[in-house]
């Protein structure tokens, strides 16, 4: 059984009030609908854009324990290039280079990709990056969400 994972986070403002939110869904396979298992959004009120979009994919994973059964693969679907390409491209050299950039910078948000890259190494994970505001019914669901919790921090 497979998992998808849609992923938002945002601000008003950069820094400013954010949101983040996720969605995560049960494919059976065949011709099964998927089934919507967990909504969820929540926010901040002084952040960035790429810390929403880590806490949403973060606060995913921290969901997929308490489902109580172990899929077989899991897919995040992100619109975030930051957060597709730092778990498949660049976290690996982040961490030979002790949390530092290519550019010996220490990496931005480290706090949560440490956090992230913990949990992401418990599950058979996918990162996949969606084009946002394209039509995708999840990915503009989660934007709907995040928008919704970005008001509530204003």
């Amino acid at each position: 059984m497979d998992i998808h994972i849609y992923t938002d986070g945002g601000c008003s403002g950069n820094p400013g009030p954010g949101g983040w939110a996720y969605i995560i869904l049960r494919n059976q396979g065949g011709a099964a609908p998927e089934e919507v298992l967990v909504e969820k959004y929540g926010g901040e009120k002084n952040t960035t854009n790429n810390r929403m979009e880590l806490k949403a994919a973060l606060s995913a994973l921290e969901m997929l324990p308490k489902l109580n059964f172990a899929p077989s693969r899991v897919v995040v679907h992100t619109d975030s290039q930051y957060v597709q390409k730092g778990m498949t491209q660049w976290l690996r050299n982040w961490k030979l280079k002790n949390w530092r950039t290519s550019d010996k910078q220490p990496v931005k948000n480290q706090d949560l990709w440490i956090k992230l890259d913990e949990l992401a190494a418990r599950f058979p994970l996918e990162w996949k990056w969606v084009r946002g505001h394209a039509g995708n019914r999840y990915n503009e669901r989660c934007d709907a969400l995040t928008q919704k919790a970005i008001a509530r921090q204003a």
